[in-house]
């Protein structure tokens, strides 16, 4: 009975053992499996990029003619970007007196997108030939991605007239704006800080934000003197309402006092 019971034992390890490497080959094919299909998702991603990228290029070639007709009619228009460049909170942020008073002679903003789009961006900024504070007629910054795939920046040297670096001052802040610090950079030291390019957020909100549609931010400023025109307004037609409420009132308390001295005449006269 005890060399039986051995050899039932022997049999029961040899199940274990052979149960144990079939689900090992079957984890192991179901991991390749699996490895197989995450290769085609990555062909199908990596397809898909590519026909976005050329469908951003086209539409990034139908749009130039409509930014160049948008900037010959904002050229007819002073202090356009400088208006929109105070009135978005973000960049306002970053502006004081003598950058908003430098920033009344910039004509003209554009952002060039690479033709491939993803490697990189150059945002020009146009100013007039009559400028007191610097003799370039045209400021860039470009942001692209180098040879080993890092974001990096570059920009055109700001050559300024004697006394009028803004980048060697520290402006006081513009009256009524709140700074988180008591010394305020000017706006142009952003055109020499190329220190994380590839998180530069001011870049991002020019090439993201304002430069699709800057007109939204122009128009800003009039549409909160037209909203706050509108609530006084409102607030005016309350206080005639609530004037006309009262003289209402003060006449029916006249009409009652007038009621009750006739009733009191009527009945001293019976008497």
């Amino acid at each position: 009975m005890a060399s039986t019971a051995k050899i039932a034992k022997t049999d029961d390890k040899n199940g274990h053992s052979n149960a144990d490497d079939q689900a090992d080959k079957e984890h192991q094919e179901a991991i390749e499996q699996i490895d197989e299909v995450q290769n085609e998702i990555d062909r199908l991603n990596e397809q898909a990029s590519e026909e976005i990228l050329r469908v951003e290029q086209k539409y990034n070639k139908l749009r130039q003619p409509h930014f160049g007709k948008r900037s010959d009619l904002i050229a007819k228009i002073p202090n356009f970007w400088v208006t929109a460049f105070v009135n978005h909170p973000q960049v306002s942020a970053l502006l004081n007196e003598e950058d908003e008073e430098a920033l009344q002679f910039l004509q003209k903003v554009e952002v060039q997108e690479f033709e491939d789009i993803k490697s990189g961006y150059t945002i020009n900024f146009t100013f007039d030939k009559i400028n007191p504070y610097f003799d370039n007629e045209v400021i860039s910054k470009e942001f692209h991605l180098n040879d080993t795939g890092e974001p990096s920046s570059k920009s055109t040297p700001i050559n300024w007239k004697s006394g009028k670096d803004l980048t060697q001052k520290t402006a006081t802040p513009s009256k009524g704006k709140k700074r988180t610090h008591d010394e305020q950079e000017s706006f142009f030291c952003w055109f020499t800080d190329h220190g994380d390019a590839g998180a530069d957020e001011l870049g991002e909100v020019i090439k993201d934000d304002i430069w699709p549609n800057p007109l939204q931010y122009y128009l800003a400023s009039e549409i909160d003197e037209e909203v706050g025109d509108g609530e006084d307004d409102d607030l005016d037609d309350e206080d005639i309402e609530d004037e006309e409420d009262e003289d209402e009132v003060d006449e029916d308390e006249e009409g009652e006092e007038e009621g009750e001295g006739d009733e009191d005449e009527e009945g001293e006269e019976d008497s």
